[in-house]
């Protein structure tokens, strides 16, 4: 009883956007953390997430609990496409909040919870932890690099590079708009490094048509309002992200971050199930590539929660794999939206040469001896497991922080190659450069040898493992930068409230976008009363009932 009963009543309770991408470095962060000693973790992700992976979470004594939260979200939890965004959106708001407070209550065993880590784009926790007076932290899983650029929404919009709904807008000269360049570069605000060239098509809520970008973009100004209320944030990623010291830029104001990643190269790990994951993996594919010769396959993957690149895009990705002469692993779902576009006896064609498998242990994979390059998505997993195991890359990202990743990779860091389109020639030139032993593919390789040095045995696994042991010091001690959030209202009520309240004052807003993510928020939000829309004139007033 001692100590360690005392420390063990110390629950922190994570809660990840559930998407694998998010949940697979929760559960790496509850591991290392319970792995320290006296903490008893509990990641808690909606029922569909755990339908998947709850059979998975059997960590024998690393004090890790994966529980439920009901959403309220049709899903058998089996093979089949999990629920789109828009439904996980309107779970999160509307269906969880209320479940999770019962699980805040149960973590504690009749005591306060000690702390709940919070995935930034699970946002809609924070007012909870607020009205149950549990103090919160934020936890950004990818590269601190994205962030930067999520903060920077409001200075993205008053400079002019976006719209209040978030599109991009062309460069302006002599009060017209001209489209010098079809996008502006982000490099001119000087969140990022110009080197990266990244550009207003970048940003991460540009997915699938209009109606989808400008929900996407109304999900990121709520993000960006609750962010504000964690004093604290830990980050899946290293100090500096491999940029030189001339390409560092101070963290945004009014928030503490601490890097704690790559969170799968600490050692904790490495005895734990960290290979969990929401699909069933095809063992078969090790047998195979334990048939191939030393760095000759090319393994291709787009992640498993991303849309569908299309039926074009997929026929002409398969001619170029066909048409490079190599031996490929190919991870594409067993679902008609993701093989339909095969080519007619395309698997017949290749058989021998080339495996098509509905998911594949990506871990053993890319450690394999035969896997010479990876054609990816860039999600930030992706990226670091490539990395960890020396595997040059060939980029195609396709959503959310992927292009930043591939700006890094490509321009930054130089470990990999840009895949510019999907036609046959493009991605049979790109394969070609990359598996060739020539100067760019030991450029490549060379470049892949120095980030893993970067990243895993240097001061950054150092810095790594002090921030945990530095966050578990400031639960101990009630620090001030791990306190509970501001008491607040839902986000776009909040701000609009705030900006109606200055308008009808005739006083100017707080800040110069006030306004802008009012109105933002009230033409992308269909919840919003008609009062808010007939006060900022987005609709007129009805007119007096007759009599």
């Amino acid at each position: 009883m001692g100590a360690e009963s005392a420390q063990a009543q110390r629950a922190i309770v994570f809660v990840p956007f559930p998407a694998q991408g998010h949940v697979t470095p929760m559960l790496h962060l509850a591991r290392a953390l319970a792995g320290r000693g006296g903490v008893a973790a509990t990641v808690a992700v909606p029922d569909f997430v755990h339908r998947r992976m709850g059979q998975q979470d059997g960590d024998a004594g690393s004090r890790v609990a994966l529980v439920p939260i009901p959403s309220g979200v049709p899903d058998d939890g089996g093979d089949e496409e999990p629920p789109g965004f828009a439904s996980i959106a309107h779970a999160m708001e509307h269906h969880m909040p209320a479940h999770l407070e019962g699980v805040l209550a149960r973590a504690g065993r009749g005591a306060a919870v000690a702390c709940l880590v919070v995935d930034v784009m699970a946002s809609w926790a924070v007012p909870v932890a607020a009205r149950c007076g549990v103090p919160a932290v934020g936890f950004w899983p990818v590269m601190f690099a994205s962030y930067r650029v999520v903060a920077a929404i409001p200075e993205l919009i008053s400079k002019g590079f976006i719209s209040r709904t978030g599109t991009p807008l062309p460069l302006s000269t002599n009060g017209i708009n001209e489209a010098v360049n079809k996008h502006q570069q982000i490099g001119d605000l000087h969140i990022l490094p110009a080197k990266l060239e990244l550009n207003t098509s970048d940003l991460p809520w540009l997915v699938g048509g209009a109606a989808s970008r400008e929900s996407r973009f109304a999900f990121w100004l709520r993000t960006v309002d609750r962010g504000k209320s964690l004093t604290s944030i830990l980050v899946n990623s290293f100090p500096g992200e491999g940029a030189g010291d001339s390409d560092r830029y101070d963290p945004p104001p009014g928030q503490h971050f601490l890097h704690v990643g790559p969170l799968f190269g600490d050692e904790l790990l490495a005895r734990a199930n960290s290979a969990a994951t929401m699909w069933r993996a095809d063992s078969t594919c090790i047998d195979w590539l334990d048939r191939q010769s030393p760095g000759s396959v090319i393994y291709v993957s787009f992640g498993s929660w991303v849309a569908p690149i299309g039926q074009d895009k997929i026929a002409q990705l398969a001619l170029g794999l066909k048409a490079a002469g190599r031996p490929f692993l190919w991870v594409l779902r067993n679902h008609p939206s993701w093989r339909a576009g095969l080519p007619d006896g395309f698997t017949e064609t290749v058989a021998g040469r080339g495996k098509i498998v509905s998911w594949a242990p990506q871990e053993d994979v890319l450690r394999h001896d035969a896997v010479g390059c990876y054609i990816t998505h860039c999600g930030w997993n992706s990226t670091l497991e490539a990395i960890r195991h020396g595997v040059r890359m060939i980029c195609y990202p396709i959503s959310g922080d992927q292009f930043v990743n591939r700006a890094y990779i490509v321009n930054m860091w130089e470990a990999g190659i840009a895949l510019v389109g999907t036609d046959c020639d493009c991605v049979k030139d790109c394969i070609g450069r990359a598996m060739k032993g020539g100067e760019e593919g030991r450029r490549l390789q060379d470049n892949v040898a120095r980030m893993r040095e970067a990243i895993l045995a240097g001061e950054a696994r150092s810095i790594a493992k002090r921030n945990l042991d530095l966050f578990l010091e400031g639960i101990e001690n009630d620090d001030t930068k791990i306190q509970q959030p501001k008491s607040l209202e839902p986000p776009a009520r909040s701000i609009i409230i705030r900006a109606l309240a200055r308008e009808q004052r005739n006083t100017k807003p707080k800040s110069k976008m006030e306004k802008h993510m009012a109105q933002t928020l009230i033409e992308t939000d269909r919840r919003i009363p008609n009062a808010l829309r007939i006060a900022f004139g987005l609709c007129q007033r009805p007119p007096p009932a007759p009599g």
